[in-house]
């Protein structure tokens, strides 16, 4: 995995989570297009969105991947909450297609007791409607996989197929691998056997070409807590081994991998798991080698 990076703030204005990255070598990035806790915000200006435009192009970072809102909810069962869930998501789409970050990472939303199947049409029937309002933005969806609390979907790869299945554009719709969240919904990768399996069990599910970044975090929690708690790589109970594996999966090697560990103001915890995560890479001259 050769593009690492960290979720990166964008106080001040977009541009400067680029410098804030750039700060600390990364090479993938990923930012809020908005305060994540609000529902409005205030619109990008031209000038903002050319100045982050030119400072991603001026930058070594290849790639930035923005989330959505954390109230966003698109499988509410509460009409007014899913057209102002619609609706926020509508924006926070046009926000990264003027920014030009092409992918937009979202959690599937909770079904608050109204079952998985009506949540996952729920789900589908937002991003439909969508992609037919918007039809000619350059942004892919990407669905995370949740840690499965309360009635939130995406716990399993069976629940983000299902979605996927129901979305009619194929071709704006990924999903995004959280190593914290997969776990504590119970899929091992402490170990070869473990990683093997999971990795093989998402193929056949979802198939490898539909995943296009890894939220790369250590959970606090043990294996199917189903409790969403991030950690410092190597110091969670996921384990240094299981990120080994994944730094030196070639299949991965082109796949953005991002932070979202803990980390105090100065990011220098960014610094110490991206340190962390290649000195699990094993280098056999200018070539990634696979675990066995």
């Amino acid at each position: 995995m050769r593009m690492l990076g960290a979720h990166m703030s964008i106080a001040g204005g977009h541009a400067l989570a680029i410098d804030r990255a750039s700060a600390f070598g990364m090479t993938a990035c990923q930012i809020f297009t908005k305060n994540a806790n609000q529902w409005a915000a205030k619109p990008i200006t031209p000038d903002a969105a050319e100045s982050f435009r030119a400072r991603v192009g001026e930058s070594e970072i290849a790639i930035v991947v923005a989330h959505d809102s954390y109230l966003i909810n698109l499988a509410s069962p509460d009409d007014a909450l899913w057209e102002r869930s619609s609706a926020a998501f509508g924006d926070e789409l046009r926000r990264c297609a003027q920014l030009g970050v092409p992918w937009l990472v979202t959690h599937p939303g909770a079904h608050m007791d109204t079952g998985v199947e009506l949540g996952m049409r729920r789900v589908a029937a937002a991003l439909n409607r969508l992609f037919d309002t918007l039809p000619n933005l350059d942004v892919t969806v990407l669905l995370e996989t949740t840690a499965g609390q309360g009635t939130t979907l995406g716990r399993s790869f069976e629940e983000l197929a299902g979605i996927l299945d129901l979305v009619e554009d194929q071709t704006r719709v990924g999903i995004c691998f959280d190593t914290c969240h997969v776990f504590a919904a119970g899929y091992d990768l402490r170990d070869a056997a473990g990683y093997a399996l999971t990795m093989q069990a998402f193929d056949d599910i979802i198939g490898l070409d539909r995943l296009r970044v890894f939220h790369l975090n250590d959970s606090r929690k043990g294996l199917g807590a189903r409790v969403d708690r991030h950690a410092a790589i190597g110091e969670g109970e996921l384990g240094a081994e299981a990120f080994r594996h994944l730094m030196n999966d070639e299949r991965f090697a082109e796949h953005p991998g991002i932070l979202e560990t803990p980390k105090g103001d100065d990011g220098e915890e960014d610094r110490r798991n991206m340190a962390t995560l290649r000195g699990l890479t094993r280098v056999v001259g200018p070539a990634l080698v696979a675990v066995p």
